[in-house]
């Protein structure tokens, strides 16, 4: 296999990616209709009309709070789809990258991982999305896109910074009023196995 060399910042649409090698990253990937395109222009109009600061950070924040509220389909909702992308994340740890912390929420995924030497996020990405829509689409006996294009990413800066991240996505399903406690949740890191 010929070795990838790291992109660096990259972008294919909206958003700012960064692939950093071996850099720990934190990714979100959401269904195709988890966040109407309309919204989030509406959003970006708007902080570019009232010159907001930290653009970056209130949009992430309006993203996450949006996604948790189970906007679209949800097909994670649905176990056998849920287990296809669990599985997928756990297949590629050791293999891809190394896999920290992970959860399957209904529209959207989150998790932390390290890449590894010979594998770009790029890469990544596509063999989670490629292999998981097909097989999601499969079960749903549907077709069509599964998964929004863009994926969100953030590369972990220190030491509080990941361990804030973990807590964030363990704690998502408690956020989002789906369980109790973070290991109440079966599609997640912090389910007991």
């Amino acid at each position: 296999m010929e070795k990838s060399s790291p992109k660096g910042w990259y972008s294919r649409g909206y958003l700012p990616h960064f692939d950093g090698g071996e850099t720990l990253q934190f990714v979100t990937f959401r269904l195709f209709d988890s966040l109407p395109k309309s919204v989030l222009e509406g959003w970006i109009l708007e902080f570019e009309r009232n010159k907001t600061e930290d653009y970056d950070v209130e949009l992430r924040k309006r993203i996450e709070k949006f996604l948790d509220q189970g906007y679209g389909s949800c097909f994670l909702k649905n176990d056998e789809v849920a287990f296809i992308v669990e599985d997928t994340l756990l297949f590629h740890d050791k293999e891809k990258y190394n896999l920290i912390a992970w959860v399957v929420m209904p529209n959207h995924v989150h998790f932390l991982a390290r890449s590894l030497e010979d594998f770009g996020w790029s890469e990544i990405m596509h063999s989670i999305k490629s292999y998981t829509s097909k097989k999601a689409n499969k079960i749903l006996q549907r077709t069509g896109r599964f998964w929004q294009v863009e994926s969100f990413d953030r590369y972990i800066r220190n030491y509080e910074h990941f361990t804030k991240t973990i807590d964030y996505i363990e704690n998502n399903p408690v956020k989002a009023g789906l369980c109790a406690k973070k290991s109440d949740w079966r599609f997640s890191s912090a389910f007991p196995r």
